[in-house]
């Protein structure tokens, strides 16, 4: 089985459920994941993780994003976006580039966010779409972390967002449109980052597919540990190696590597590493341990008997 992180480039027309079939086909193998879903008419980064990676769809998915975006202003739709029926048309004439300039960057910080009928969010399992009527939408605190303005020819604004988890893109082009007056609604997206994983590094389906045939997926998969290359690694022996595998506790001296410059091993529980990466004497990655009560504590297991 391949485990690791893929840095896929999904491309228009496919849905992040798309993504993860057709590398389950490539890969002929079922334990797949992806870390957040794009529209089908959406572009960019969607990092897909492949057997006990599986285990970090969440935490990638928690990770700030960053989306180019094209706001149409003067056109209001029941999705949001310019793939959905037009619902009203307004005039963006009188507009100026100050006022949008300040509109746009008015929404810059914490944010009450209405999340989109048309969208994949889900209500006691269901699908905000499938409910219609059926419920009132709660707001949802979303953080925008900047703004960039790059270019604005009215009607038409585009924007680079940073932005938390769970925010909406084309929600944020129709607030828009609404406090200037004139309606609004997104007509092209990118994500161009997730955490880490960056547009330019990331590969098509298609390279991916040839790839595996070459027999050189491996280059282009990120490692498990690879998400947490910031917190020191430690090796575990002797009877530490099996209490470790089975989700032990630890003490600070039960650690092969006795390197680190920082003196941390001298027994004060204040230089311990908060947190660290541990691995067998074969290299293995084991899991993820915090240092609490004077012990390490495993925070997420990766090691599985018999893998």
């Amino acid at each position: 089985m391949i485990h690791g992180i893929l840095n896929v480039r999904k491309e228009k027309g496919y849905t992040s459920h798309d993504v993860v079939a057709k590398i389950r086909g490539i890969t002929h193998q079922k334990k797949i994941g992806h870390t957040g879903t794009l529209d089908p008419d959406a572009v960019g980064v969607l990092p897909v993780c492949l057997g006990r990676a599986t285990r970090l769809c969440d935490l990638i998915t928690d990770r700030d994003k960053t989306y180019e975006t094209v706001l149409l202003l003067g056109r209001v739709t029941d999705t949001q976006d310019t793939s959905g029926q037009t619902i009203r048309m307004g005039d963006t004439s009188h507009l100026t580039e100050d006022e949008v300039r300040e509109a746009v960057m008015g929404f810059v910080g914490d944010y009450d966010q209405i999340p989109p009928m048309y969208s994949a969010l889900k209500v006691n399992g269901r699908k905000l779409y499938e409910l219609a009527r059926e419920v009132v939408r709660k707001a949802r605190q979303v953080q925008l972390l900047g703004i960039e303005l790059l270019k604005i020819q009215l009607p038409r604004v585009h924007m680079r967002v940073t932005c938390s988890k769970g925010t909406y893109i084309r929600t944020l082009c129709h607030d828009i449109g609404d406090k200037l007056g004139c309606g609004g609604c997104m007509e092209e997206l990118v994500r161009i980052r997730v955490g880490r994983f960056l547009l330019e590094d990331s590969v098509t389906l298609d390279t991916l597919a040839e790839k595996y045939k070459e027999g050189c997926l491996g280059k282009l998969l990120l490692p498990m540990d690879g998400m947490f290359k910031e917190y020191p690694g430690l090796t575990v022996g002797g009877r530490w190696d099996s209490l470790a595998k089975n989700g032990n506790p630890l003490p600070g001296h039960a650690f092969l590597d006795a390197s680190d410059p920082r003196g941390w091993k001298d027994g004060k529980a204040q230089e311990h590493p908060e947190y660290v990466r541990i691995y067998d004497e074969k290299g293995q990655f084991i899991a993820v341990c915090r240092w609490q009560k004077e012990e390490y504590r495993i925070v997420k297991m990766f090691y599985v008997s018999g893998e």
